[in-house]
Order: structure tokens, then sequence, then C-alpha cells
């Protein structure tokens, strides 16, 4: 009977284990009016998904993953814990979403998001140095102190 029991509750780990939080879900490219853009002219692959615990430590508090091609993505075993959390999805050309949710002891919240493609007109540019000039700093425009003991 013994031996049933260890086995029984080994196998009650193993179920718990595998209802590990997570969060998952699926990004769609869509242009301006929301109709998805075809996998010829973009593909979500690479997307980044920032996924902020905003109820934990700071050193458990985020975690990121890309996207496959088909625009999935899951948190990896272990990495999600309970709490409030805030999923930010970005694509270079793309408006960053956020959503937020709420991941429990045993849920696996899905967050479905569309990412609406930027008007050209919209983008901003950053532009680098033109010259060795702008790259030379200046030491009288910089204060660097020494640290305090």
């Amino acid at each position: 009977m013994k031996l049933y029991t260890v086995f029984a509750a080994a196998g009650i780990v193993t179920l718990l284990s595998a209802c590990a939080p997570s969060i998952r879900g699926t990004i769609q490219l869509v242009d301006a009016n929301n109709k998805p853009l075809p996998a010829t002219v973009v593909t979500p692959e690479g997307s980044v998904v920032n996924m902020i615990n905003t109820s934990a430590a700071v050193e458990q508090a985020s975690y990121s993953v890309t996207t496959a091609a088909d625009g999935k993505f899951e948190s990896a075993k272990d990495a999600i814990q309970q709490g409030k959390y805030q999923v930010e999805v970005s694509h270079l050309g793309f408006q960053t979403e956020t959503r937020e949710v709420e991941v429990g002891r045993f849920s696996s919240p899905t967050v479905d998001v569309n990412l609406k493609k930027i008007h050209e007109e919209r983008r901003r540019s950053i532009r680098g140095s033109r010259t060795d000039e702008d790259k030379i700093v200046n030491p009288g425009e910089v204060n660097i102190q020494p640290p305090s003991m």
C-alpha cells in the first residue's frame, strides 16, 4: 500500500508540474484597416514579447520570448510565476501593443494581438554622426563625479 501511495504522490507532482503557469498567444501583423498582411509581405517571426510581472521582486519581474514564423509564442516552463503581468508585443515597423493579464497558480492566459503597421510618414528616423566632430565629447560638457565612500 505504501508503494501505491508514493506512486500516486509522484503522479500528482508530475500532473502539477505539467500545469505550471505560462503565458501564450499569437501575434498577427495587420495593415491600418486591420486586414492581415500576407506572409509573402512580412511574417510575425521574431516579434518580441516582453512579460513583466508587476507584482514580483525586480530580479523575477521580466521574461521575454520571440515568436515563431506562425506568430505563436509561449513562455518556457517555470519562467512565469503567479502575479499580474504586462505583456508588451513589438515588431519593427508596427505599433507596440500592451495587454494586462493575471496569472494564477495553474492558469495559462492566452494573449492574442494584432499589430498595426505604422504609416511611413509617421515613422521616426534617428541619424548617426555625419562627421568625427559629432562623435567627440567635450570634457567640459561632462561632469564626472568620483563615487562617494
